[in-house]
């Protein structure tokens, strides 16, 4: 046998072995151990309140209006009297 046909079968047995790996498959192995909970990153700082504005004043108040003169005194005698407005 010459060095050719022996690397000739070897290399036929090798492809039939992997094909036929490809057609048989194995149950899952276990799953590993789960990785260490990592760490919470530290809670921030509230920011400063701020201030309330100033309160502001009221407004002066406003004078009283001027009183209005009291009117005409009527005649008490018995005479009729007419009004015409002026135009």
């Amino acid at each position: 046998m010459t060095h050719a046909t022996t690397y000739a079968k070897l290399i036929i047995a090798g492809a039939a072995t992997l094909a036929l790996s490809a057609c048989l498959t194995l149950p899952a192995g276990p799953a590993g151990p789960q990785g260490a909970t990592g760490y919470t990153g530290a809670t921030g700082y509230t920011g400063a309140t701020g201030s309330s504005g100033a309160t502001g004043y009221t407004g002066a108040t406003g004078d009283t209006g001027a009183t209005g003169s009291t009117g005409a005194r009527g005649r008490t005698s018995g005479e009729t009297v007419i009004v015409v407005p002026a135009r």
